[in-house]
This record gives structure tokens, sequence and C-alpha cells, in this order.
């Protein structure tokens, strides 16, 4: 019997699904057909993250409060981590190349490295490497 793993799922709104399917599948995340229609794209980014995108429309079922608008209003700051400093820097620089913008903003302390980015619809996400030595003790 396998222990339980406990998921994420980060529900964002998009403005065009087509275009944000393309901008993380360029990231190098896949697409799960199973849970994905012409309302929402399920991205598979580990065994136990997912981020749904999903339209405007069909995300205001979910709520009844005003949608924000990611590139005025930060309603979530999204934290990833990576395995190593180089791999910070490939995501942000996958993510500019997409179309997305990267912050100027770099976190670089000897036993932590992080960088952020802004996907296509203005959703920040950090990505964050840490020694795991520091982490240990």
């Amino acid at each position: 019997m396998s222990a339980y793993q406990q998921m994420i799922f980060v529900n964002l709104p998009v403005n065009d699904l087509d275009a944000s399917k393309k901008f993380f599948t360029e990231l190098g995340f896949s697409i799960n057909p199973q849970f994905s229609d012409e309302n929402a794209a399920s991205v598979v980014i580990s065994d136990t993250i997912v981020a749904m995108l999903l339209t405007k429309p069909f995300y205001a079922t979910f709520t009844e409060k005003e949608i924000a608008d990611a590139t005025k209003t930060s309603e979530v700051l999204i934290c990833l981590s990576a395995e190593s400093r180089e791999k910070v820097d490939e995501l942000v620089e996958k993510a500019v190349a997409a179309g997305g913008t990267a912050s100027d903003k770099v976190q670089d302390m000897d036993f932590m490295y992080g960088r952020a980015f802004d996907d296509i619809d203005g959703h920040t996400w950090e990505v964050m490497w840490m020694d795991p030595s520091a982490v240990e003790g």
C-alpha cells in the first residue's frame, strides 16, 4: 500500500486558453487531455502539482468574486522549486522565450537562488533553488 501524496491544483483564469496551453508546453510541461476541454487545460508540472488554466467565463462559475486582472493586480505568487541554479535560469529563460516577462529581481544568497517571471496572463511564478545542506541543518 503506497502512502498518500497530497497534491495542489492551482486554478488560474486565462484570456486565451490555446495561447496559455502553448506557453506552458513551451516551458516543458505537458497537458493532461483527460482533464482538459474547451474551457480548461490541465497543465502537469509534477506528479503532485497541476495548474488548471480556466477560461474566464468558466473560472467565474467557481466564484462570486471579481476576477483579478493579473497584469495589474497581484492575486497570488506561485513558487516552484528547482533542482539547481541553472534550472532556475533555464525555466525563466524558457518563459521569456515563450512570451512571458522576467522580473529584474534576483534573489542570490549563498544557499538560495531565485528568479521570477509573469506568464502571458500576468500571473507571477517564482522559481527557487535552495542548497539541500542548508535545509538539513
